[in-house]
């Protein structure tokens, strides 16, 4: 380990050989997929590159101070994989969410709609011709005059009339 601290490539190579076969067993045994596997035992590997130093041998064998680490890094692994997994299904549940108040809001539209066309039914022919060209065809009043062949105030007054009854037949309050 004293040569691997000090850089030396062939003392790593033969430590990585050494120990690459342990540590990937490991890892195996708690992450349970062989790419994973194969990953987390060349981060291992590069750390015990890396920490080659920090090693004490009074501490214990490299072998349990690679096994050590080797385990660390497979329950980080499968920590990072579960959480992300719970995110994933988080965000699922938040999304079929949406997706049920989307058909809800889509359910009670349906429903103010038809409210609306049974209270237009209860005006008078010429007041729901002259709401309709309003609010439906966004016509002005001056314009729905023009197409009704009628007076402006005429208009006007078929419109406050039709539209306090639209209010009083769906329990609007003011």
């Amino acid at each position: 380990m004293r040569e691997v601290a000090r850089g030396d490539r062939q003392a790593f190579s033969t430590l990585y050989d050494a120990l690459s076969p342990l540590v990937f067993g490991i890892v195996l045994r708690v992450v349970r997929d062989r790419a994973q596997s194969e990953e987390v035992t060349q981060e291992v590997m590069i750390e015990l590159w890396r920490q080659a130093a920090r090693y004490e041998p009074t501490a214990g064998s490299v072998t349990t101070w690679a096994a050590t680490i080797a385990h660390r890094r497979a329950v980080d692994r499968v920590r990072s994989a579960q959480a992300a997994y719970d995110r994933e299904q988080a965000q699922a549940a938040r999304e079929h969410t949406t997706a049920f108040d989307e058909v809800a809001e889509q359910v009670e539209t349906r429903l103010e709609s038809e409210r609306v066309r049974r209270c237009l039914r209860g005006l008078t022919e010429l007041q729901r011709e002259a709401v309709t060209l309003a609010y439906y065809q966004g016509l002005t009043y001056r314009e729905v005059a023009q197409s009704l062949g009628t007076p402006l105030p005429t208009v006007k007054t078929r419109m406050r009339d039709g539209l306090i009854r639209l209010r009083d037949c769906m329990g609007v309050t003011s």
